[in-house]
């Protein structure tokens, strides 16, 4: 039984860091002001009928702080890549000169920078109902074992454990949202 609990408890490490490692990739996409490759990571090209993402098609680079370089590998699909850019909705607008495509991010404003903070603290509050909806159903399997058979003293403290875990995630959730905040509003 207690082989049980040991391979219920390891699940939800698991589980949680699955979470915030899914936090992590939602906080790179947020736009800090400086240009990073992660921006353009979701868009897909039309690569002769089949989506392909964008970094299979051509080589981006980041030139300087508030540019996005990206320079295709065909030049014929300089026109199918800006038009995957504009179709993408990141919010930027791409300067073609015939061999290479760059976006540039403008200044954010005080205002945008606060809207993207709030970004960011919404995507933590998301991955802490996910921790919190993996704490639960986890020990609603402790409760079940207990049911089983298992001793009460062993289950409360495998909730404990459960709960001790789920608190060191959330703090986890908390300082990435609070690093990111301090990304966002640095100018």
């Amino acid at each position: 039984m207690n082989e049980e609990l040991d391979m219920v408890i390891d699940e939800v490490n698991v589980q949680m860091k699955k979470a915030i490692a899914h936090l992590e990739s939602e906080l790179l996409k947020i736009r800090a002001g400086k240009a990073t490759v992660s921006i353009v990571d979701g868009i897909f090209v039309d690569y002769y009928g089949t989506p392909t993402p964008l970094q299979q098609v051509a080589n981006v680079n980041i030139p300087d702080a508030r540019t996005i370089a990206i320079q295709p590998w065909e030049k014929k699909m300089i026109a199918v890549i800006e038009r995957a850019i504009i179709a993408s909705n990141i919010g930027l607008n791409p300067q073609n000169d015939g061999n290479l495509i760059r976006l540039f991010l403008p200044p954010l404003t005080e205002e945008r920078r606060r809207e993207f903070a709030k970004k960011a603290y919404g995507e933590g509050e998301q991955a802490k109902i996910a921790i919190r909806s993996i704490r639960r159903e986890n020990i609603e399997e402790v409760k079940k074992m207990q049911k089983d058979g298992l001793s009460e003293d062993i289950a409360k403290n495998a909730e404990g454990q459960i709960q001790a875990i789920t608190d060191k995630f959330i703090a986890l959730v908390d300082q990435h949202c609070k690093d990111k905040e301090k990304d966002i509003m640095t100018i």
